[in-house]
């Protein structure tokens, strides 16, 4: 069964990595948080409220944006004003933000993401590095960011823009406190973001700690390796 009976607490500002075999639940996980599946039983709370009956528009409101494996873009929007979404959401819902500081913030991140010299391209002409770079950039733009979900946010990526992600994202987690759960088989990327790791195994969590801790446990071995 999917994601049965899992149980998963991370700490405010924490940078957590999420691993385990392919189809152990991980990418499950993720939609479930983000509201893009429904849980059947269970609570899910983000800093105190709980979010499982909300819809995926409402849990972004509150500060939850993620990234997907398979980039998810506008195609024929450029990638500024894919970049300017969660911002153009915001000012529907009622918030009071000029546009021209919009405007200037959506092009500091593109900037911060290299992407800049791009905004004006459409998201379709895009490098699938370039995409994951675009979609990073649209999630910082959301007001207030409390969780970044990142779904293999390093699969099939030049080593160049993993340095980029990786530099980006532990920016965003010191100056704005952000909270990350990446979800990656990128052992060593994982290494230089995060002090802790959870371990999934068949849609249940087997194992929590550094990466040295669960690499030497013996559920993990099995789950990796058989027994």
């Amino acid at each position: 069964m999917a994601v049965d009976a899992l149980s998963l607490a991370i700490g405010q500002g924490e940078i957590r990595g999420l691993i385990g075999p392919n189809g152990s639940g991980k990418t499950t996980t993720v939609n479930l948080l983000s509201g893009l599946y429904r849980a059947d039983a269970g609570e899910i709370y983000l800093r105190g409220e709980r979010t499982d009956r909300l819809r995926p528009h409402e849990i972004a409101a509150r500060g939850v944006g993620r990234t997907f494996q398979v980039p998810k873009l506008f195609a024929n929007m450029t990638v500024l004003e894919n970049v300017l979404v969660p911002a153009l959401a915001a000012l529907d819902r009622g918030a009071d933000r000029p546009m021209n500081e919009i405007l200037e913030g959506a092009r500091r991140l593109l900037e911060f993401v290299t992407l800049e010299p791009l905004r004006d391209a459409l998201a379709k002409e895009l490098s699938g590095g370039q995409a994951m770079l675009a979609q990073l950039a649209r999630a910082f733009m959301m007001r207030p960011l409390h969780l970044l979900l990142l779904d293999e946010p390093f699969a099939g990526v030049h080593p160049t823009i993993r340095s980029i992600i990786i530099e980006a994202v532990i920016r965003m987690n010191q100056e704005e406190g952000v909270t990350v759960l990446v979800v990656s088989h990128e052992m060593a990327e994982l290494r230089r973001l995060c002090s802790r790791v959870s371990v999934m195994h068949e849609g249940t969590l087997i194992a929590e700690g550094s990466l040295d801790e669960v690499a030497n446990d013996a559920r993990v071995l099995e789950a990796y390796l058989g027994r």
